[in-house]
């Protein structure tokens, strides 16, 4: 039995460790906001799950099991792995060559925790569905 390792729940555990490196990153980005020459990352994974996923047109999607098998649709749908992109062409201080942007990092910050602390009830809240389900109670 799949209760927790199904596709569903795998996507929020993915979702929610990329929550916790965008974490990390943003506020390497807010540590080193004087530093000279810094340039900020940023952790793309939403963006790179849209991208594999598609724009909706295939519905059905397959796996080939035998080389002569026809592929169905896009056909396996691994989740992708989080990538830390720097951007290198702006800069925010011309006289530290710096691009951090104190206001906007701190926004993303509050961003990312609100998604962060969605991921965690949805999954509590998956746990306890499965526990009513098991004990027939709350």
């Amino acid at each position: 039995m799949k209760l927790v390792n199904n596709a569903s729940f795998q996507r929020m555990e993915a979702a929610l460790y990329a929550a916790e490196a965008r974490q990390r990153v943003i506020s390497n980005n807010i540590a080193n906001a004087e530093t000279p020459n810094f340039k900020r990352s940023e952790l793309v994974f939403e963006e790179l799950i849209a991208k594999q996923l598609g724009n909706g047109e295939d519905k059905l999607k397959g796996s080939r099991t035998h080389e002569k098998h026809i592929a169905i649709g896009k056909g396996d749908l691994g989740l992708p792995t989080a990538k830390l992109v720097t951007d290198t062409s702006t800069a925010m201080n011309s006289t530290t060559n710096n691009n951090v942007d104190h206001d906007a990092e701190m926004a993303l910050l509050a961003k990312n925790q609100l998604n962060y602390n969605f991921y965690v009830q949805q999954l509590n809240h998956d746990f306890t569905m499965m526990r009513i389900a098991i004990t027939g109670a709350k």
